[in-house]
């Protein structure tokens, strides 16, 4: 057992200071990199020390190479990859491996493993869960997977091979549709990943997407830490996620935590971790993929659990036993994340870049902000739109709805559109209030959402100014206000 001294974040952002904070409250020095244009980035002042890795601003958090040097060279115990750009590059955690830093997260053949979503799928079997009809092979070849479709019956869904994220994904609900739809996602899988292969499997309509969050550590310890609901999307990509599911009935719940933990357990898997299910409308389950990282939305089961992910993450990878048992974990409330994005709503979502002139932020009990912006901040448009994320906690599903509704209210950010209005209209949603929502819920929705929602911060504004005005009049003509 190795205890950790200094650690390298080999990220930015929000996810890069959530690790800060973590390594200061362990008494652990942390490392910070940065681009070119990150420069002013509050990771970059909140760490310990920084470095500079110059050159294209993107191949700057990929440059693995250069970041494990800047690691021996500041004399770092470990690296933390975070989430991203290389949280789950095998080949990055053998090398920390080969150059005496430890790599915390999973072990390299559990990343490389899981990174194969085909050869995921079949280890998943071999050890007893669920997973959907389709293909265990790659496919590059139309034809071929034209063929498989048609076996296995529309409506089929084609997939990235070696990505995620809602990349390399679309839906074929006819046998015409194949060849448009699978040229469309080889080349984005190609385009994000490097690598265009595919496979195909049966599309589940109107599922629930449930995740288990898992822990294990290198002495058998495998235990869960509740689930989340991630199924409010937007073309694939999460919008907002829930802890605990609200309408996830007891039995499918326990049967969900049973297999993720055996087989976690299984396959000896080593760190936090996140098995990701559909659950359809008779409450079967399938496995989608297992992701060997921090997920963004770890805050919620944080909040349920008052458990510190990154912490335990840290801990495990020194060697440390689990400090407690599935039994000692209790769930208390309910928790829902707002992942916060500069895009413009009225245009399509179109990703959006600009310089924070006002920035106000929601308080309070049961509030939480995780995000590096700050009033001045210029948002660049080189990384993903994500900027922040907003997590509020109450008692009961109804009054962790209020409180978002307030806390979304509150939350004011000017210089450049976000998707602040779209969570507004969510949280005012009738089907959202009785938590009722599959995969499709936003699909179905943005017909008649407005994306106009009203700002109270606004109003406010208008409040102060006429004061003033009230004020300079009374200035002007030297009258004494009456109380």
């Amino acid at each position: 057992m190795k205890k950790i001294s200094k650690v390298l974040i080999a990220n930015r952002g929000e996810i890069a200071l959530r690790i800060i904070r973590a390594c200061k409250e362990l008494e652990i020095s942390s490392v910070a990199i940065f681009s070119e244009i990150d420069v002013e980035g509050i990771w970059v002042r909140k760490a310990d020390e920084c470095y500079p890795i110059m050159g294209d601003v993107v191949q700057a958090y990929l440059d693995y190479e250069k970041i494990i040097s800047i690691a021996k060279k500041a004399n770092c115990d470990a690296i933390h990859p975070g989430y991203g750009f290389l949280s789950e590059n095998a080949d990055f955690a053998k090398a920390c491996e080969d150059n005496g830093l430890i790599f915390i997260g999973p072990k390299p053949e559990h990343i490389e493993l899981f990174g194969d979503k085909m050869a995921s799928k079949v280890a998943m079997r071999k050890v007893g869960v669920p997973v959907l009809e389709g293909t265990d092979e790659p496919i590059i070849n139309v034809e071929e997977g034209a063929r498989i479709a048609k076996e296995i019956g529309f409506p089929i869904i084609i997939k990235a091979a070696f990505g995620g994220g809602g990349r390399g994904m679309r839906i074929v609900r006819a046998e015409k549709e194949f060849k448009d739809m699978f040229e469309s996602a080889t080349n984005e899988a190609k385009k994000y990943f490097g690598r265009g292969e595919a496979f195909i499997e049966k599309y589940v309509e109107n599922p629930r997407h449930i995740e288990i969050q898992i822990i294990a550590d290198k002495y058998g310890n495998v235990l869960h830490l509740g689930e989340r609901d991630c199924s409010i999307q937007r073309r694939h990509q999460k919008v907002i996620e829930i802890a605990p599911s609200p309408r996830l009935d007891s039995a499918t719940r326990k049967e969900l935590y049973r297999i993720a933990t055996k087989a976690m357990f299984k396959l000896g898997y080593e760190s936090v971790g996140t098995i990701e299910f559909l659950v359809d409308e008779s409450n079967n389950i399938f496995f989608i993929e297992m992701n060997t990282r921090v997920q963004v939305e770890h805050p919620v089961t944080e909040t349920i659990t008052g458990v510190d992910i990154i912490q335990r993450m840290i801990e495990i990878a020194e060697g440390d036993k689990l400090q407690f048992l599935q039994e000692d974990v209790h769930f208390r409330g309910y928790a829902i994340e707002f992942r916060i994005n500069a895009e413009n709503p009225q245009k399509n979502f179109m990703p959006s870049v600009g310089t924070i002139s006002k920035y106000l932020t929601p308080g309070g009990p049961g509030v939480r902000i995780d995000t590096s912006i700050y009033t001045g901040y210029k948002v660049p448009a080189n990384y993903d739109s994500m900027i922040g994320k907003l997590i509020v906690w109450a008692l009961d599903w109804k009054g962790a709805v209020k409180k978002a509704k307030r806390a979304l209210d509150e939350f004011y950010i000017e210089g450049f559109p976000t998707n602040i209005p779209l969570h507004r209209e969510i949280v005012r949603d009738q089907d959202f209030i009785d938590g009722k929502f599959t995969t499709n819920y936003l699909d179905k929705k943005m017909e008649i959402f407005t994306l106009h929602s009203e700002d109270n911060i606004k109003k406010e504004e208008e409040k102060v100014a006429n004061i003033m005005k009230l004020i300079e009049t009374i200035n002007k003509n030297n009258l004494k206000v009456k109380h």
